[in-house]
Parts: structure tokens; sequence; C-alpha cells
């Protein structure tokens, strides 16, 4: 009997995301598909600027309204004599800029826990909201403070 001509071609195999490899079926997420995905320094940083900037437009409401509030990774220069800003107050246009590396790293927490971060994240918003308002810091939430 003759043999067929005929050659089988194969194409070929595409490596990367979810292949299938030794026969083990394809590859999931590192969290598996019933954990949520993972939190990261970035997500929690904006999660911090969102909820401040929300009660602070709940305490403020007529002054905030306009106002207008975005994340930036660093500031585009230095300040002599002072060092790197950790916001940017642009009253004309009504808007503040927050730096998260320079918040993030510069700011020398004697604990490094998710509470303490926090802190500064919030101080920094009341720091920059205060500075637009022409007010003190504490002054923008006294009901908050009252039980200390």
């Amino acid at each position: 009997m003759p043999r067929s001509r005929r050659t089988t071609v194969q194409s070929p195999t595409s490596r990367g995301r979810g292949r299938d490899r030794h026969g083990r079926g394809i590859r999931s997420s590192a969290t598996g598909p019933f954990l949520p995905p993972l939190r990261t320094r970035v997500d929690m940083f904006d999660m911090t600027i969102a909820s401040t900037v929300d009660y602070l437009r709940m305490v403020w409401p007529a002054e905030l309204a306009d106002v207008g509030f975005e994340v930036a990774t660093g500031p585009l220069n230095v300040i002599p004599g002072v060092g790197v800003a950790r916001y940017a107050v642009d009253a004309p246009g009504r808007r503040i800029t927050f730096f998260r590396l320079p918040i993030q790293r510069l700011s020398g927490l004697h604990r490094t826990d998710e509470f303490h971060q926090r802190m500064v994240i919030e101080s920094c918003v009341f720091r920059g909201v205060a500075e637009l308002l022409g007010k003190d810091p504490w002054d923008l939430a006294p009901d908050r403070f009252r039980h200390f």
C-alpha cells in the first residue's frame, strides 16, 4: 500500500500568557477566582485621597464645590531651601495636586503601617485644602477631634 504524500504542517505554539504547560491546564490569576484582587499602594493612596476629599466636601460644600483634586507621581522640580513639595495649590485655578511619591516615601514615619500612612496622606489633604481656603487645618473639622 503506498503512503500518502500529504504532510501535516503544525502551527507554531504560542508561548506566553495562559499557555497549557505539561498538560496541567491554563494558568489562572495569582489570587484565584474567589478572592478579590490584591490592593496596591497606589490604590490605597487614591482611596485615602478620595475619602478625605469626600469628607471635606461634606463639611465645606459651598467652598469646595468647584475645586479640582488631582494626584501626580511627583513635582517637576525641587524647591531650594525647602525640598520636595508634597502638594501644590493653584488658588486661581481652584485646583490642588497631591504628589504621591514624596508623600509616601519622604514622610519619615516612626511606624510604617497602614494606619500611619493613611494619617500622613489625610494630613496632606487637610493642609492643602486649608491653604486653599485660607484657614488652619484644625479648623476644617473641629467636631471631628473634639473627643481628644
